[in-house]
């Protein structure tokens, strides 16, 4: 699950879309995009497991990225998670993620020129 996709110019369905983390849809379409109804949403927000950005008169704004959660938020639910597990097992998720990348530019063959000139 990719949590922090890069920012660039690119089609509507793509998950690096410009429109992937910005708040689209109303609460009413999001609902209807990832099966849940509108109080579960609301539920979600409350309990801090999804922020979807506001308009400056408070409509809720979803945005692609807030319904991907919102469907592994479905996902750990319907497999018997509750709320609270779902917020740890997001958390966890997302500092795998976080790890995997900090890993990944560690093992970058850039670095190690750098850090063999450092030790030096």
């Amino acid at each position: 699950m990719e949590i922090l996709p890069a920012r660039k110019e690119a089609t509507v369905d793509s998950k690096d879309s410009p429109r992937s983390s910005r708040g689209v849809y109303g609460i009413s379409v999001a609902a209807d995009l990832v099966g849940m109804a509108q109080p579960t949403l609301r539920l979600y927000e409350r309990k801090g497991l999804v922020e979807p950005e506001r308009t400056s008169g408070g409509t809720r704004r979803y945005s692609d990225e807030d319904l991907e959660r919102l469907r592994r938020i479905g996902e750990l639910v319907d497999a018997g998670v509750n709320l609270a597990g779902v917020d740890l097992v997001l958390h966890l998720e997302a500092d795998n993620v976080r790890l995997r990348q900090d890993l990944a530019e560690a093992r970058r063959p850039d670095r190690e020129e750098h850090r063999e000139e450092a030790e030096e």
